[in-house]
């Protein structure tokens, strides 16, 4: 049975709709402008119902499909290794990864955005190493993770949500170890400034409204 268009939306739904947006976007759909109208809208959302208006004149297949699976290209080349000691990295945009890669971090740390690489094998494993230090990776939506993690005088975060992965698509090994420090693992982009102040200001509001009703 579908949902009352009144249920309240999670900020899961509120990033999902936001992805489908960007995607539209990117093909030319709606417009940049209209992009950041309805992004700000997404995040302002309350209830499924908010959400589906905006995304009501897109075809179905856009509204309902998740983030396209990372291309595969096989053959050499690709990041390795990416190290940062005493310093910090943001590895962001288009790049390819090897096969095996390493992101080492002491007294360091590193953000991996991983929305937009290419693979270089159906396989990938990458090791994320923090010694009195850490990372973030964030992997798109609809890509098959599996994380192994460890720590020891640290904390290791992942949240990767319910949605099952596409079927068919590459598989990534994620295996997380941290020293006295910690990493995250989340799925999707990171957020916008601008949409971090949005979503600040609905749960101020939210908060509010809970504790008017009360």
């Amino acid at each position: 049975m579908a949902e009352s268009p009144d249920v309240r939306a999670s900020d899961a739904d509120r990033d999902r709709v936001a992805e489908v947006l960007r995607h539209a976007a990117g093909e030319g759909r709606i417009t940049v402008d209209e992009l950041d109208e309805r992004v700000d809208a997404a995040f302002a959302a309350r209830t499924h119902g908010d959400l589906a208006r905006l995304t009501a004149d897109l075809p179905q297949t856009v509204h309902t499909a998740a983030a396209p699976a990372l291309p595969v290209r096989p053959g050499d080349g690709g990041r390795r290794w990416l190290i940062s000691i005493m310093s910090g990295r943001d590895q962001r945009g288009h790049w390819r990864v090897g096969e095996r890669m390493t992101s080492l971090n002491v007294m360091g740390g590193s953000d991996l955005d991983l929305n937009d690489v290419e693979l270089s094998a159906y396989e990938t494993t990458i090791h994320v190493i923090s010694i009195m230090g850490g990372a973030t990776v964030r992997v798109p939506e609809g890509l098959d993770v599996r994380v192994s993690e460890f720590a020891f005088m640290g904390g290791n975060d992942v949240h990767l949500g319910d949605r099952p992965p596409a079927p068919g698509g590459p598989v990534l090994h994620l295996k997380v170890f941290s020293l006295m420090g910690g990493s995250d693992v989340k799925r999707g982009r990171r957020l916008t400034r601008a949409e971090r102040r949005e979503r600040k200001r609905l749960r101020r509001e939210q908060r509010r409204s809970e504790h008017d009703e009360r």
